[in-house]
């Protein structure tokens, strides 16, 4: 073999040993499909104390396939007058001109957990009356960066302070509030124009309360219906200022308790029917429709007096014999008692009178 042919038979061998391996691996992915989603749902809330900024962390790339190895999340802000359109958002070199990097956050723990959701409060230097234009963007550990998020504006106006005198009254499966509105906004000026409320509920004192409604401007009480009876929940109310399109939100009032209860009596027993014999009677009735009838309560009376619980009977039971009682005239009626906390019992079945031998 020439020295030209052996050349090329090592050239021709290279080029098969790559096609070869490239072949067991794949065709190659573009690195933009690599990275991690934009995040999709950022948003910005006004509060008392900065702005509460949250989101939801992707756990996909662009080409569909799983997020295994989250890196971190960058959070970038920038702050105008207001007027026009935010400043736009575009990724060059792994940052956003024209904004400010303000927080970084792990995506993961120590121990290899993913965070599912971020929220943080940005307090840092900010000014009443400015608009803050947030964008965050989230990395892989091997550096594959996401494109911006959409972006998240707020004006950054003086909040309430919190209403104050809150009280819950409860009913029957629903829980009736009030309060009073703030006197001043968090930078000491007074309130002007009506306020919205919004309020929280939890059953558990140590869970995180979620907001449950949200009131008119200048309304001062709420309602919340279709509750649990004998469940204790813990409200607290936040005011709302409107200025424009700009919203402030303040803290939490302090905390009040109501217990649901049930308070409307069960239906009573029908067709009640009595037979007396030598020392005692014997009862019989058709049992009340209530769903939650936990018992039958039997009262008698001599002429002339009230009547006096004797005995009592649980469903599905619907007799009762009343022993050795003297001879003499009697009246009886029978209620039915719910299952509640309270016991609450209906009125009476008809009336029934007999002569005991």
């Amino acid at each position: 073999m020439t020295r030209r042919r052996a050349r090329h038979a090592a050239v021709v061998g290279v080029a098969l040993l790559a096609l070869a391996a490239c072949g067991k691996r794949g065709n190659p992915v573009a690195p933009q499909l690599r990275a991690p989603r934009a995040v999709t749902d950022l948003s910005a809330t006004a509060r008392h104390d900065g702005i509460e900024l949250a989101w939801t962390l992707p756990r996909r790339r662009v080409d569909n396939t799983r997020l295994f190895d989250p890196g971190v999340a960058r959070l970038y802000r920038t702050e105008d007058t207001g007027a026009g359109e935010p400043r736009s958002a575009m990724l060059v070199k792994d940052r956003i001109p024209g904004y400010t990097e303000i927080a970084t956050f792990p995506l993961s723990d120590p121990a290899g957990t993913e965070r599912d959701r971020i929220v943080h409060t940005d307090q840092r230097d900010l000014t009443f009356g400015r608009r803050y234009t947030y964008v965050v963007i989230t990395t892989d550990t091997r550096g594959h960066v996401s494109g911006p998020s959409s972006r998240a504006s707020v004006t950054f106006i003086a909040a309430p302070a919190p209403p104050t005198a809150v009280r819950a009254e409860a009913g029957d499966a629903e829980v009736r509030l009030a309060w009073q509105p703030p006197a001043r906004l968090v930078d000491g000026t007074p309130v002007t124009g009506r306020l919205a409320y919004e309020i929280w509920r939890t059953p558990d004192p140590t869970a995180a309360p979620a907001p449950v409604g949200r009131t008119a401007p200048g309304e001062t009480s709420f309602v919340d219906r279709g509750m649990a009876n004998d469940v204790t929940y813990h409200y607290s109310v936040r005011a709302i200022r409107t200025e424009g399109a700009a919203t402030g939100t303040s803290a939490a009032s302090v905390v009040a308790t109501a217990t649901p209860a049930k308070t409307t009596p069960p239906a009573p027993p029908s067709d009640l029917a009595a037979i007396p014999s030598r020392g005692e009677v014997r009862l019989s009735w058709k049992p009340s429709p209530a769903p939650d009838a936990a018992a039958y309560v039997i009262y008698r009376a001599a002429p002339g007096r009230s009547l006096t619980r004797i005995g009592s009977v649980r469903p599905p039971a619907t007799t009762f014999v009343d022993r050795n009682v003297p001879p003499g005239r009697y009246r009886y009626v029978v209620t039915t008692q719910d299952a509640s906390t309270r016991a609450n019992e209906s009125a009476p079945s008809n009336e029934v009178m007999v002569t005991v031998p």
